[in-house]
């Protein structure tokens, strides 16, 4: 006998502003019972010390969390001059302290080195996995993974302000960038050493930056929801963005009604538009309702690779 599922079907994203000192799968979890949805997600960890925008995906827009995962960032970071710590934050000890005593034009040059495509030793204080461990584990018990560098992608790293030991940057990077990595590097380029004291993030993909909530804000929606006598649903559902937002980057196609039922089954249909090796958003009808995302197979087909679960009140259809 299947096993009931917890929670209801509610699908959709939270554009979440994640507080200071909490983990964002603590954060998850608060938003996952907040909503009372039977399956959540969120796409791309922030750290404890960190603030800012995490997307959590809710029901079916879970399926689609990767691609919220391998989708651009930005960041306004504090960093602290003069000190080094071992984990390249202000949670961390401190291991070293220097004079500051570079000028601005030894700063802007620095500032250079990490704009466009680079090489980047991920810190050992990331969620990186060794052996099935992540890498903090072992760094935690003074164990030092050997680590390989990988291709990131600075964008864009705009200088902000430097008041007394404090330099404050903008940053518009690919994903896996580790921006505690990039300081403390700058750190050891202008002789000072330097470690994160403040890092917000401001920007996932296209997800507007108002559009965030915070967890005072949905428990204080839930609480006027009680005092109204109307379902928590009725006031927080709203908040919502489609889960199809997930994938708003990709090419659409749109397929007749007709079609429905094939792409459903998982069979590959004739579409135009398509591209060899790229990934296309599905749609069906003149309503142009997301029912998932697929691609061009060898026999020039739209085959389904991903598709959501279409709800009626007598039935659940996907062939995922």
């Amino acid at each position: 006998m299947a096993r009931r599922q917890k929670g209801r079907f509610i699908d959709g994203i939270v554009l979440l502003d994640k507080g200071t000192g909490i983990s964002s799968n603590h954060a998850l979890q608060r938003v996952k019972r907040f909503f009372n949805a039977n399956k959540a997600g969120h796409t791309g960890a922030l750290d404890p010390l960190a603030t800012g925008m995490l997307p959590v995906c809710l029901g079916e827009a879970t399926k689609f969390s990767q691609h919220l995962l391998d989708a651009d960032k930005r960041y306004t970071v504090i960093a602290k001059l003069g000190q080094r710590t071992d984990t390249s934050d202000s949670d961390g000890e401190i291991v070293q302290e220097r004079e500051i005593n570079f000028t601005q034009e030894q700063l802007l040059q620095a500032l250079n080195h990490f704009r466009g495509d680079t090489m980047q030793v991920p810190s050992m204080f990331s969620a990186l996995k060794h052996q099935g461990q992540p890498l903090y584990k072992y760094a935690r018990e003074g164990i030092e993974v050997p680590r390989e560098a990988r291709p990131i992608t600075v964008f864009e790293l705009n200088f902000l302000g430097l008041e007394g030991d404090e330099l404050t940057l903008d940053i518009h990077c690919s994903k896996g960038t580790y921006i505690r990595t990039i300081i403390d590097d700058l750190g050891e380029m202008l002789g000072c050493g330097a470690h994160v004291i403040m890092l917000r993030r401001t920007q996932v993909a296209e997800y507007p930056y108002e559009k965030m909530v915070t967890l005072a804000q949905l428990e204080a929606l839930i609480e006027s929801a009680i005092e109204q006598g109307v379902p928590a649903s009725e006031l927080l559902d709203p908040l919502l963005l489609p889960m199809d937002t997930a994938v708003a980057n990709f090419t659409e196609i749109n397929l007749p009604e007709t079609m429905l039922y094939y792409v459903m089954q998982g069979q590959a249909v004739q579409a135009s538009g398509l591209k060899p090796d790229e990934l296309v958003r599905i749609t069906i009808g003149e309503d142009r309702k997301f029912v998932g995302i697929g691609s061009m197979n060898d026999d020039g087909q739209l085959a389904p690779k991903r598709l959501i679960v279409i709800r009626d009140e007598n039935s659940a259809t996907s062939a995922d």
